[in-house]
């Protein structure tokens, strides 16, 4: 039988099969539960991605850790720093290691995680333009691993790409220098295809910022919120993804802001907020009643001038953004995550709104220069490349549909793996083709200006991820309607809507292989991944 889209996917009842995927890592408990018909249910809510109540599992697969089991309320701490070993002017010299640690998170259990220098998140790496940075990274995983350098314009062979793997006990150095122009928010986090989902949901993520040598905005006060979201068993364990996790993305039910749960917030007038969508596939619809957010910058540094105050900030995974708070009196409110229809795959959701902490502003009037900075034009476009995704689920892979076959928390092959559903593999496309380490996608030409069409014909949202350079978004055509950019910003993650067209400008500095890719992660392991090869 053919591949089959989304459309005919559902004509013809796959949801039938996954929610037996789902079910049956719970047939050996279930023979031994009384009520034979409640377990029908499960598999219903299965079938259907209904969400999970507190102390249930998502999909009905196992109970999870109630919210109430979550300490709650405790004032932001700081992200701790990582240290520069360094006493030579403009060079940032540390070491990273990878590891498997135990902490108690909720309910009195231990949890493990795997941690960055044993910390969630890992520490912060604060540098500056110009600077040389030298990171000795061990990996004391179980599994092989790379340090991605999210959104840093490195050199090839620095920036952790699936094909330069650490393997566990081994070391890497990092070591690449920052360009002028380079001052932004960015990340790190692990990039070894096939494990990446596994590492960033058990707790592998880090910020790390570069800081201009002539910013308009240097010397206020700054907050880092690092958003991440959680997932623990009511026996305080990570579970594995379940089949809806590796179609539509992992969500974890309790969403942290820098490690904590729903902590206390202050934040003073004209203080710099810079915030992270470090979550594997959650989408941030970020809204504080009464209160307005000015957007200052963005993935790739400040913008060339502030924008309008929005009520509401909107961030697709992996992207960063930084803003100043506006309000015209002291105000206590909640910060919410607002709900976002991604048009998730045999998922009926209630749409409901997060709580993700309390903020005290203090009501100051924001005070921000009217020019940040400006961004230099891209010149004579040389180039042209074309990005399209897509999704089909191979009926032929239903033979692997099995119990024997399917993760259930005791992996075979690599310690501690997380493997999807063996009819899931090749789901999700690039350009009509499942990744392939071997395979090159794409080709350039490094300092070779181009301009590149991303197009998603899937039916949910994917968003797109640039590996080893900026990019600047000039147009996007959706539902019939093309519209310029209004304002300039570099990123590196843009979200895709169904069916929409986006067109971007880039170009990479460095020859070598580059990924780009869907950033939720789960699609990522499951093949919408490409290579672009950069020829000196």
């Amino acid at each position: 039988m053919p591949p089959l889209n989304r459309r005919r996917m559902l004509q013809y009842g796959i949801g039938l099969a996954l929610g037996g995927l789902a079910a049956c890592s719970r047939n050996s408990e279930a023979q031994q539960m009384p009520g034979g018909a409640h377990h029908g249910h499960d598999m219903h809510n299965a079938m259907h991605g209904t969400p999970a109540s507190a102390g249930s599992a998502p999909a009905g697969t196992m109970a999870l850790m109630p919210p109430e089991a979550m300490p709650a309320g405790a004032a932001l701490s700081a992200l701790p720093l990582l240290a520069n070993r360094s006493a030579r002017s403009a060079h940032f010299q540390a070491e990273l290691t990878a590891q498997v640690t135990h902490t108690v998170l909720a309910g009195g259990k231990t949890t493990e995680i795997w941690a960055y220098n044993g910390q969630l998140p890992g520490p912060q790496i604060v540098v500056q333009e110009g600077d040389t940075v030298e990171i000795r990274f061990r990996n004391a995983l179980p599994q092989p691993t790379t340090v991605h350098w999210h959104g840093l314009d490195v050199p090839a062979q620095a920036d952790g790409n699936p094909q330069d793997p650490v393997p566990p006990g081994g070391q890497r150095v990092y070591r690449f220098t920052l360009p002028e122009g380079s001052a932004g928010t960015y990340w790190y986090h692990p990039h070894p295809h096939k494990h990446v989902s596994e590492q960033v949901y058990r707790g592998l993520a880090g910020t790390l910022i570069v800081r201009a040598k002539d910013d308009p905005l240097a010397g206020r006060p700054e907050q880092h919120w690092l958003i991440s979201d959680l997932r623990l068993a009511a026996d305080g364990s990570i579970p594995p993804n379940t089949p809806t996790d590796w179609m539509n993305g992992r969500e974890g039910e309790f969403v942290l802001i820098n490690g904590q749960y729903r902590p206390d917030i202050r934040v003073q007038g004209n203080e710099r907020i810079r915030i992270w969508n470090a979550t594997s596939a959650r989408y941030l619809r970020l809204q504080i009643p009464g209160i307005s957010w000015i957007v200052v910058g963005s993935d790739g540094g400040l913008l060339e001038q502030p924008l309008p105050a929005v009520s509401e900030l909107f961030l697709a995974p992996a992207e960063r953004v930084e803003v100043i708070l506006q309000g015209t009196a002291p105000t206590r409110a909640a910060l919410h995550s607002l709900y976002y229809d991604r048009q998730k795959m045999m998922v009926q959701e209630t749409p409901s709104t997060l709580t993700l902490a309390h903020v005290r502003f203090a009501g100051e009037q924001a005070d921000i220069p009217p020019k940040l900075r400006t961004l230099p034009p891209w010149g004579d476009i040389q180039a042209q490349q074309t990005v399209v995704f897509s999704e089909v689920m191979n009926m032929m892979n239903q033979s692997g549909m099995n119990h024997g076959s399917m993760n259930h928390g005791t992996a075979t092959g690599t310690v501690g793996a997380d493997t999807p559903p063996p009819m899931m593999t090749g789901m999700f496309l690039v350009n009509g083709k499942t990744f392939d380490m071997k395979r090159i996608d794409l080709h350039t030409r490094a300092g070779q200006s181009e301009e590149w069409m991303l197009q998603n014909l899937s039916h949910m949202d994917h968003p797109f991820h640039l590996h080893g350079t900026q990019f600047e978004i000039i147009r996007r055509e959706w539902q019939g309607k093309r519209e310029n950019a209004a304002y300039r910003a570099l990123k590196d993650t843009v979200n895709l809507r169904p069916n929409e067209t986006v067109w971007i400008r880039t170009r990479q500095n460095h020859p070598g292989l580059k990924m780009f890719h869907c950033h939720i992660l789960e699609h990522e392991n499951l093949g919408m991944m490409g290579m672009l090869e950069v020829k000196a």
